[in-house]
């Protein structure tokens, strides 16, 4: 009671004598972080798998537009390989067609065939032929 009393007489002086959380105000608090940390994780859970796939698309695109210059520049008879893509001296005017070589280990790689036929692989899959009308083609299989 003498407790009670000293601090009701700081908090008239307009002192604050225990301040604090209790234990409950505490967890409530981090039950409800918790439910928006889940609810933002599901919901951006699948923007990774669009972002593979877009990703994947603009590289296959990319090795795509360098082989259709490549054969521009060489005839459609010659074989081809990723080092003709990106090796300095073998493009237009000693520029290679592509800096590097595009890959995503995580989700996908890009090959080439000695025809100029771009291949997408995705990661535990099998290579399927890129065909840049539809976007199912090839990337729609990487998540």
């Amino acid at each position: 009671m003498q407790r009670y009393r000293k601090m009701q007489k700081h908090l008239a002086a307009g002192e604050i004598a225990e301040a604090g959380f209790t234990l409950i105000e505490l967890l409530i608090v981090i039950v409800v972080l918790g439910i928006l940390a889940a609810t933002v994780i599901f919901a951006l859970g699948g923007v990774t798998g669009q972002s593979a796939q877009a990703a994947c698309n603009s590289d296959a695109k990319t090795v795509e537009n360098a082989a259709q210059a490549y054969i521009a520049e060489n005839g459609a008879q010659t074989a081809m390989t990723q080092a003709d893509l990106t090796v300095a001296g073998n493009g237009i005017n000693g520029t290679p067609y592509l800096h590097s070589w595009p890959s995503n280990p995580t989700h996908y790689s890009i090959g080439l065939t000695g025809t100029g036929v771009v291949t997408v692989t995705p990661t535990g899959g099998t290579a399927v032929n890129y065909d840049s009308q539809t976007s199912t083609t090839g990337c729609g299989a990487v998540s």
